[in-house]
């Protein structure tokens, strides 16, 4: 039997075993709290701080009209769910909220439960040929994908041949392209990556125009904090939407709400076999009714002058953290930041400082992210204001002077 061709989740469990322990005991994780009437979060023995890797990049995720339309949700479905296949029966908010997301997008949009389970469902069918005039395709997974579609490999090389591509080469793909001239070709890769940097979304449109490339991309860290709507950094570097391209995405991020989304071009060839063949999207409890009412105000929201404003807020305070700590993200317009501290224990030692200080980070290291690179991550927010952010960054200061010798 081979084992690790495509994955090894007994060597990620004894490299990362370790240091996920240490950050239980440092009392890092598995943290619950609720919220206050700020920003703040509390857990139950009242210790309060600010949530510096919240991925609600708008601040959406306790707006009063997305509180208030899961509320009207549950009110109009008169149930928390239908528990059937949305593919035989399903809630009529579901038609509602999919046709707001087209209009959001200009394409067409599916509602799923989340978005793993929307690459679950995608990228075996797009192994079987499906999806690329029923021809098995060769499929190229960047090295730097979330692990949400990287651990589809193996479901994926059950029906077709696939390769790791060094992060972001264009060279590598434009290779393959060459070398395999009568072949499919799908590149797997992240819009706006978790660890901040992003795909070169028009480079690849290139390649699409002259290989006829076929591009599928995860764009959950952008939707919402950029583009005109929100429609994220994939769907604004676009010049057009063809059936070539296909984009999965977290609405539980700068969305404000939960689920997941595929956007494909309108009246594509395949749209059945999506709605029979993805797996949980055919088979799975759809997404609730208070869900899919929150889903219908957010995207009422983005479609509204607000978005906007609170687009510019995040760029604001992004200006300000990379003013005040410029790291490898700077001026990405992204809203991730990195502070690299070089190893799990530097960097667990150093998110357990800023707890007790009052500021949640989210200590990284391998497998999260290579060997060498541990660090903290932080997310910027529009519903932060300028006193947290250089309140947070005067906490940073004042634990590096306490280790002079930190990161060495």
């Amino acid at each position: 039997m081979i084992m690790g061709k495509y994955g090894n989740v007994q060597k990620m469990i004894e490299f990362g075993n370790e240091s996920w322990n240490s950050l239980k005991d440092c009392g890092l994780s598995d943290i619950r709290v609720r919220y206050t009437d700020t920003n703040r979060v509390i857990t139950s023995d009242n210790h309060r701080f600010i949530n510096m890797c919240s991925c609600s990049y708008l601040g959406l995720d306790r707006h009063p009209k997305i509180v208030q339309g899961a509320i009207q949700g549950l009110e109009r479905a008169n149930t928390v769910t239908l528990p059937t296949s949305r593919l035989r029966i399903g809630l009529s908010l579901i038609d509602e909220a999919e046709a707001i997301l087209s209009q959001v997008f200009d394409c067409k949009a599916r509602v799923t439960l989340s978005c793993g389970a929307a690459s679950s469902g995608m990228l075996p069918l797009l192994a079987s040929g499906y999806l690329t005039e029923k021809e098995r395709p060769l499929m190229i997974f960047d090295k730097f994908v979330h692990f949400s579609m990287a651990h589809m490999k193996s479901s994926c090389g059950d029906e077709t041949d696939i390769l790791t591509c060094p992060h972001n080469d264009l060279a590598f793909i434009e290779d393959v392209c060459l070398k395999n001239p009568t072949r499919k070709i799908v590149y797997i890769a992240d819009g706006a990556y978790s660890m901040g940097g992003y795909a070169p979304v028009e480079e690849l449109e290139k390649l699409q125009d002259k290989y006829g490339l076929y591009l599928y991309f995860d764009d959950s860290h952008s939707l919402s904090a950029y583009g005109k709507n929100g429609v994220g950094y994939v769907r604004s570097k676009l010049k057009s939407f063809n059936d070539r391209t296909f984009i999965v995405a977290s609405l539980g991020k700068a969305f404000g709400v939960c689920g997941g989304v595929i956007l494909t071009a309108y009246n594509a060839p395949y749209e059945d076999f999506i709605n029979t063949s993805s797996g949980p999207q055919a088979w799975s409890q759809p997404l609730n009714a208070a869900g899919l009412g929150g889903v219908i105000a957010s995207a009422q929201i983005h479609l509204s002058d607000e978005l906007e404003t609170l687009q510019h807020r995040l760029q604001d305070n992004l200006y300000t953290f990379d003013k005040l700590c410029p790291t490898s993200n700077k001026d990405n317009g992204l809203p991730i930041r990195i502070i690299e501290l070089s190893n799990s224990n530097n960097a667990i030692e150093f998110s357990k400082r800023l707890f007790e200080e009052g500021y949640y980070s989210s200590a990284v290291f391998f497998p999260i992210v290579a060997k060498g690179r541990a660090g903290l991550r932080i997310m910027m927010r529009a519903d932060m204001d300028t006193e947290d952010i250089t309140g947070f960054l005067e906490a940073v200061n004042k634990i590096a002077l306490d280790y002079k010798n930190f990161g060495s």
